[in-house]
């Protein structure tokens, strides 16, 4: 309570007195028209974490989105790395369909997205279309930078100002691209505060237009101050730089040592299981990166209350719904890491995610899985913009009869997770590389899944070393059990009912669904069940463990790598569609 009402006070200092009255719990702009289409502000930081409680120091989110709102627990994103999140989450498609799989080219990057057609087919754009101003300033992807900011610019926005590589991720001396006009760069401002200004300028301008609106609002905190070398296209990754006034706030703060915090037996898959445990020294220099991060974070949690009470002083908060996430998680020190992200582990793909607005019921929390590719769609619905059938992900349970109506038909209870590439370190000691670049590992490909229920919670990952993870989240949520393991038996039967077969059993239902969703399109991917079964017999994972099916699971083809690949190339991805239930009955009686 002391350091919440301590950020307070300080946050107070830092906003304009025009601005005074945020606390007050009764909104006075003007309520929508029946007929009027909602506004949207959504605010995104980049490598934020949910696991090592990040949001606890930022009690603006928490009492002006998350108590006036929702927050979603099981949010996820479905790749956790910058530039392939932001895109699926502006497309509402799985990587694997966007086919932009990294930060920079040939397989990422802004290059690549406009190389797959997408700059002219994503979320502005429709929106745009769908009769709204769109606005955005902060980081929009990765490789958008001083050589290609117009070439071409970035489709469907009425306003910009972008953070451009490769001033994006300088706390001071950042360079912003605006509008049509050239990138700029600011020596004596900090980052995430001239982001703010963007922010409540654009609002100024929406206001203005007098037509609905959506604002992107995304500042770099807490990502790492990035060098760029010139000799080498690796960047050295180092703390956040925290404005001035929030220097040595939070001296007592210190990551979580959750059980897979430099535990002492190794953990993981692949590379992961080689590392040796950190010694004192690394981990004060994690805690002291950790404070950096919370203390980056506070300029933006000083923006939440100037935007919402811009949006106020207009009459339009009563239509406006403000959505708080992150592009992907982060982890500092666990299953031994240096931080960083990449990975399938709760700490790099469970994130924020809080939402506010007209019907999304107050001060509640959900466990629905929901994802960053459910968002387009959920937009779409919220703006009554007819979904588009090649969406990925599906609306996010907002209102309480959506909510209700998930509960009614619990099918969606998964999420798919997939990564091409490099694993990477950050900070002094992952500086281990040539010129100063950081320490990668290349077999960090993989395929992997979530599924939370009230009944089990599972994590199911195949690695391009064709290792396999299972954990059961309910019992070991820091994933340190792997009941996969080079030692696992499949004969053993380590789960609880309603999963209380032998592993030989459960393991091919898992497989199964991993092998739809790697390459699903559409309604596949939140309907695995429907793919396997036709019939519509099986709708989840204790349906598929009938013994019935037992011989059809055991005759499905496996999912496995060729080999570890740098991006998405099919040919090292190995079998690619499951056995379908029904199409050849005597295989399977």
């Amino acid at each position: 309570m002391c350091r919440r009402l301590f950020l307070f006070v300080l946050a107070l200092t830092f906003v304009s007195s025009s601005y005074a009255g945020v606390n007050d719990t009764q909104s006075n702009g003007t309520k929508p028209g029946p007929t009027q289409k909602p506004n949207f502000v959504f605010i995104m930081t980049d490598d934020q974490d949910l696991q090592l409680n990040s949001m606890q120091y930022m009690p603006n989110v928490l009492d002006l989105i998350a108590k006036e709102g929702t927050t979603y627990q099981n949010h996820f994103c479905t790749v956790s790395q910058c530039c392939p999140s932001r895109v699926s989450l502006l497309t509402g498609k799985l990587a694997h369909n966007t086919n932009v799989t990294d930060i920079v080219p040939p397989y990422g990057g802004y290059p690549k997205f406009v190389q797959q057609g997408l700059n002219n087919n994503y979320l502005p754009v429709w929106l745009q279309q769908a009769g709204y101003n769109t606005y955005y300033t902060g980081k929009l992807m990765n490789a958008h930078s001083t050589a290609n900011w117009n070439n071409p610019f970035p489709a469907g926005w009425n306003g910009t100002a972008f953070l451009i590589d490769p001033g994006t991720y300088n706390y001071y001396n950042a360079t912003f691209q605006s509008n049509r006009d050239p990138p700029v760069s600011t020596p004596d401002q900090y980052n995430t505060d001239q982001v703010a200004q963007n922010a409540l300028n654009m609002l100024d301008q929406a206001h203005a237009a007098g037509v609905p609106f959506f604002l992107g609002v995304a500042p770099i905190a807490p990502h790492c101050q990035t060098i760029f070398n010139p000799t080498t296209p690796i960047p050295g990754f180092l703390p956040p730089i925290p404005a001035t006034r929030h220097q040595n706030l939070f001296p007592g703060a210190k990551i979580p040592r959750s059980p897979n915090f430099n535990p002492n037996v190794p953990s993981g898959a692949s590379w992961i299981t080689h590392l040796p445990q950190l010694n004192t020294t690394e981990i004060d220099y994690f805690d002291n990166f950790y404070r950096l991060r919370l203390q980056a974070l506070q300029a933006v949690d000083e923006m939440i209350p100037t935007i919402i009470n811009r949006l106020r002083q207009y009459g339009l908060l009563d239509n406006t719904y403000i959505i708080y996430t992150t592009d992907n998680g982060y982890h500092m020190g666990n299953h031994r890491m240096q931080p960083g992200k990449y990975c399938a582990y709760e700490e790099d793909v469970n994130i924020p995610f809080y939402i506010r607005g007209p019907g999304v019921p107050r001060g509640k929390t959900v466990d629905f899985v929901t994802t960053h590719t459910d968002i387009a769609p959920t937009l779409f619905q919220l703006a009554g913009i007819p979904l588009r059938s090649d969406f990925d992900g599906s609306p996010m349970p907002v209102t309480d009869n959506a909510q209700q109506q998930r509960r009614d038909a619990p099918t969606h209870d998964h999420t798919m997770v997939e990564y091409w590439g490099t694993g990477g370190f950050e900070g002094a000691f992952g500086l281990q590389g040539v010129n100063g670049s950081f320490t990668q590992f290349l077999n960090n490909t993989y395929k992997s899944m979530r599924i939370v229920t009230d009944k089990y919670n599972l994590q199911y990952t195949v690695w391009c070393t064709n290792e396999h993870e299972l954990y059961d989240m309910t019992r070991d949520p820091s994933q340190m059990n792997n009941l996969l393991g080079p030692t696992a038996s499949v004969n053993a039967t380590p789960l609880a009912w309603p999963l209380n077969r032998p592993l030989i059993q459960v393991q091919p239902r898992l497989d199964a669904m991993l092998m739809v969703l790697k390459s699903c399109k559409a309604d596949q991917c939140t309907q695995p069940w429907k793919v396997l079964h036709p019939d519509g017999n099986v709708n989840n994972l204790v349906d598929a463990l009938d013994a019935d099916y037992d011989a059809f699971y055991a005759g499905q083809p496996k999912v496995g790598f060729e080999k570890c690949a740098l991006g998405y190339l099919i040919g090292s991805e190995g079998p690619q569609t499951p056995n379908y239930y029904g199409t050849n009955m005597a295989a399977w009686t």
